[in-house]
């Protein structure tokens, strides 16, 4: 970390950062123009001293932690490096959070947290093993879960919540250093990001769906994106003659493919879909009616920006994008109303990263993990709620 960012750090400590940049209101997407500033999350105002947890929040706002790394819970020892994540109605009112393991050598995989109905922990187990340096990924609208290996030769596993089925790799979505997947619930597309600093952005498109909606991820069609003269505007998309790599990175297999500096998070939210890249710390909005690229955030245009490190994305049902630090002020940053503000930040956990932001079904809880806890090592992840005025 350069010593600018540590004396900035302590400068702002827990406070309202000054505003970062979004690239003209004329390019912002309508999901996030809210109508009522009140009703933003951007209108929570400034972060309080960190509470007995170590996070800055809002008045209004509680954290507890569920999990830690290397406990157990009912049978099953929550993992390392917890990773992306993602939010699953259950029966009877609860939920499951599912979290990735992003460890090397066959040592990840997902591991689950069952709540009922009044939010207690009630079962925790494990949807997948064996699988390398398990990332991000992304929900499915039939209820599965998308993990991504972030590997050279990374594969997509398709994961049941859960757990009553096995967990199945879908070759289709092609092999390459996968980081995270937003399914276009209206298309039966699926686009996924790709964490090198020349990755680019891919599209599969179900070719056939069943009975109940499902698409089938092992018959369709994968395209890797071009956008036409520029970094944005129209983008023309072509189809992979080999997604499984035998012989070239999927990257390279077409010239004109338009790279993307370390593809992070991406999120679907009516008709547009969201991404991050963290080689230039930018989040981009692609609208899938218009096949139209911009920019909604861009680090680059302010010398002390409010977000930096952009990596995993989520959003609420109002459309306003929650965007996770990799390092840096280690905060869930806000996009909404053309403004930039955190909505918490942890304190002490300098050599983490947050990772895996989701809202319980009903919107009132937040979870995220802090991968490598304050020691920055991946044996210390932990794994917070959040509960508040959301």
């Amino acid at each position: 970390m350069k010593s600018f960012d540590l004396q900035r750090r302590k400068l702002l400590y827990c406070g309202f950062l000054s505003l970062g940049a979004f690239v003209g209101n004329t390019l912002l997407p309508s999901p996030l123009k809210a109508s009522s500033l009140s009703a933003s999350l951007a209108a929570r105002g400034r972060l309080l001293p960190p509470d007995h947890n170590g996070v800055c929040l809002p008045v209004g706002f509680t954290s507890r932690i569920v999990a830690r790394s290397g406990e157990k819970l009912f049978g099953y020892t929550w993992h390392a490096a917890p990773d992306g994540g993602a939010v699953f109605a259950a029966s009877k009112g609860g939920w499951i959070y599912v979290s990735n393991s992003e460890l090397d050598d066959k040592k990840g995989g997902v591991g689950v947290l069952r709540f009922n109905a009044q939010g207690d922990i009630v079962d925790a187990y494990s949807i997948l093993s064996q699988t390398s340096r398990n990332c991000a990924g992304g929900h499915t609208p039939w209820q599965t879960w998308l993990s991504c290996e972030e590997i050279d030769k990374g594969r997509v596993w398709e994961c049941d919540p859960f757990g009553q089925k096995t967990a199945q790799v879908r070759n289709s979505l092609g092999v390459f250093k996968h980081e995270a997947v937003a399914v276009d619930t209206h298309r039966n597309q699926l686009y996924l990001t790709e964490d090198e600093s020349d990755g680019c952005l891919y599209r599969f498109t179900a070719q056939t769906v069943d009975a109940a909606g499902n698409a089938n991820l092992d018959n369709g069609f994968l395209e890797i994106a071009e956008v036409i003269g520029g970094s944005i505007g129209k983008v023309r998309w072509h189809h992979l003659p080999d997604p499984l790599a035998t012989k070239t990175p999927t990257r390279k297999q077409i010239t004109r493919a338009t790279p993307f500096d370390g593809g992070e998070g991406i999120w679907y939210h009516q008709g547009n879909i969201y991404f991050a890249t963290k080689g230039d710390n930018r989040v981009w909005a692609y609208d899938t009616r218009l096949s139209l690229l911009s920019i909604i955030y861009n680090g680059a245009l302010h010398f002390s920006p409010v977000l930096s490190g952009v990596d995993n994305i989520t959003g609420n049902n109002a459309g306003e994008l929650l965007v996770a630090e990799d390092g840096d002020d280690m905060q869930i940053v806000v996009l909404a109303d053309n403004k930039v503000q955190p909505l918490l930040q942890l304190v002490g956990h300098d050599r983490s990263e947050i990772a895996g932001p989701a809202f319980s079904p009903d919107g009132s809880r937040l979870y995220f993990s802090s991968q490598r806890g304050k020691s920055g090592r991946n044996e210390d992840g932990v794994t917070f709620e959040i509960s508040g005025p959301f």
